[in-house]
Order: C-alpha cells, then structure tokens, then sequence
C-alpha cells in the first residue's frame, strides 16, 4: 500500500510578514536566541555575583559588568574572526567577511546583557535601590534565560513540555547564580 502524504501550507496564518518584521526575526533568531546569549547572560550573572561580594553598589557593579562584556564580546570577535579567516569547503574566506560573520555570530553576547546592565544603571542613577536594582538584574537574567530555552525548544519542535522543561533548565543556570550570590554573599 502506497504512503500517502500530506503537505501543511508552508504560510503563516495571518497576513504575510513584513520586510522589517522578517528583519527582526531574523536579527533574534542569528543574534539573541544562540549560545553566546547564553554566556553574555550567565557572564553578566557572574560578574553580579562577583562584583556584587566587593560591596559595591549598581554604579560599580554596572561598570564592572559593562567593561567585562565588552572585553569579552571583543574577544569573541577577534577569535571568530581568524577561526573563519582562510580556507572554508574549498573557498577563500576574506578577513573582512570572517570579521562580519564573528559579529553576527557573538551579537548575541552583547544585546542579552542589554536588559540587566540598563537595570544596574538604573539603580546607580538611583531611579531603582541598589539592593533592588541588583536582584532585578539576576532576576531578569532568569527570565531572559528561561526565554532563550524556550525558543531554543521550540526551534526544535519540541511539543509544549518540552518548551517548558527546555526553558526551565535553562533558567536554572541563572538560579544558580542567584544561590551562589545568596550564600557566598
């Protein structure tokens, strides 16, 4: 007996998307939902936590945090930079376009920490309590983590429990942080 298949519409329900909004998704899909989104999130946890232990407030910790990611970020690009730069499947992969794909590639290292260093600055513009505006940061860093396995899963095609368990392993990591930070600190 002959197998009979059956093709689903490849289009979206609604009407279709828009340049810009296919822009969008294509910038949080290559940028912000990749494993470098991970670590720009459990690396601006960390340096919480860390910088966090010296006493300082959110104007020290936000400082301490942005120049780490950006060293960090830096580093990632140089380093992606001459890994890509050569010979790729028998092509000659220029400098230049090595360079634009490690930026693409670790883009995601800088917009994660976005959301929790503007809460740091926040705090050291004294618009949110330092105390709070730490929490908030770690807290957020949960959230964006939880987010980023969700769509992590879900890229997957992973079935809703899936999504769920995905997002809430993810988040874990940043919890971990919040518990490193409550027991050392």
């Amino acid at each position: 007996m002959g197998e009979q298949t059956t093709q689903r519409s490849q289009e979206p329900a609604g009407p279709p998307p828009t340049d810009a909004a296919e822009s969008v998704r294509r910038i949080v899909h290559a940028s912000f939902a990749t494993e470098q989104a991970v670590y720009g999130v459990l690396l601006v946890s960390g340096m919480i936590v860390v910088a966090g232990l010296h006493g300082g407030g959110s104007l020290s910790v936000f400082w301490t945090v942005f120049v780490t990611v950006v060293v960090f970020w830096a580093a990632h690009v140089y380093a992606g930079t001459v890994a890509g730069y050569g010979l790729d499947d028998d092509r000659l992969v220029g400098l230049g376009e090595s360079f634009r794909h490690a930026v693409r590639r670790s883009w995601g290292l800088l917009a994660s920490s976005l959301i929790p260093s503007l809460i740091l600055l926040a705090g050291a513009l004294r618009a949110i309590d330092d105390k709070y505006a730490i929490w908030a940061a770690l807290w957020v860093g949960v959230a964006e983590l939880a987010v980023l396995g969700w769509i992590a899963f879900t890229r997957r095609g992973a079935p809703w429990w899936g999504r769920v368990l995905g997002s809430l392993v993810t988040a874990s990591f940043g919890v971990f942080m919040i518990l490193a930070k409550a027991f050392i600190h």
